[in-house]
């Protein structure tokens, strides 16, 4: 497995409340990202959906475009020139085709080129105790494919919010020589209270990864609650910065690549899969 780059670097992670207006989200997110680059930040990523948050998906579809002719999209390129920084845009709503739209994370080189683009791959389709129900699978077409990009410290694995509940695909990342984890979320509050923390420090602890979690917080426009708490959390589970429960802020922390190694060489779970068969006698049970 490819050694982590042992050069240090300054992540942020941006926490706001989308609204129903992409324009105001735009306007609100480009501030923060020109705050946290002033205030030294080198790689800067944005919530899930930090273009809109609204409902129904007619809602959404009427406001936003496909990539090649996103305003938000467009705004990123710009930024990440303009303050010479790596920009995550955490997740934008494009359309997609065939009537759906894209759950998209895109990485943004200092150049203002897209250097990776990923397409959420597990759909929010739950009833929730307290009434609330989701079904992203209805909005947004779920992609198939696992993304890295190769960062100057080190490579980033982009995933987005719900994915969090999957190891396996961080598990992967991580063995496709990923040092960071990208979680970008708009967790709700019940679940948010309950997992967001562990399951956050698990994947971090499971991979010997970084983990960058920025989120959405506060009550939005179209009625949901999110449950905020963006947090980076190191390969030993600690959690660096926690934002908690702002509408609108930043949390950054000093990341040392060299760590990734040190936590692996410790717990080198990553070289030790095994394929389990099921035991005869469960087989046997369970059909009967």
């Amino acid at each position: 497995m490819k050694e982590p780059m042992d050069k240090t670097f300054t992540a942020a992670c941006i926490q706001m409340c989308s609204g129903r207006d992409p324009q105001a989200n735009m306007a609100a997110v480009s501030d923060l990202v020109r705050q946290a680059a002033g205030d030294g930040a080198d790689l800067i990523m944005t919530p899930e959906m930090t273009n809109i948050i609204d409902s129904p998906r007619a809602a959404v579809a009427a406001k936003v475009e496909p990539e090649e002719n996103c305003i938000a999209v467009a705004r990123f390129a710009k930024l990440a020139v303009e303050t010479g920084k790596h920009v995550l845009a955490g997740s934008l709503g494009v359309q997609a085709g065939g009537g759906k739209l894209a759950n998209r994370s895109m990485l943004f080189a200092p150049d203002g080129t897209v250097m990776a683009r990923y397409d959420k791959a597990h759909m929010f389709d739950v009833d929730l105790p307290n009434g609330e129900t989701y079904r992203e699978s209805s909005t947004f077409a779920a992609g198939d494919k696992a993304v890295f990009a190769d960062l100057p410290w080190g490579r980033l694995g982009l995933t987005i919010c719900y994915d969090v509940r999957f190891a396996y695909q961080y598990r992967m990342l991580a063995q496709h020589d990923c040092s960071f984890l990208s979680v970008p979320a708009a967790f709700t509050v019940p679940t948010g209270t309950a997992h967001w923390h562990v399951l956050l420090r698990a994947r971090a602890i499971e991979t010997g990864c970084f983990v960058f979690a920025p989120a959405q917080s506060g009550s939005h426009e179209e009625g949901r609650k999110t449950f905020g708490h963006s947090l980076i959390v190191s390969p030993w589970g600690e959690v660096l910065a926690d934002a908690g429960t702002v509408t609108s802020g930043i949390v950054m922390a000093e990341i040392d690549p060299a760590k990734v190694a040190r936590a692996r060489g410790r717990v080198p779970a990553l070289m030790h899969d095994k394929v389990l068969s099921v035991a005869d006698d469960v087989s046997q049970a369970a059909a009967e």
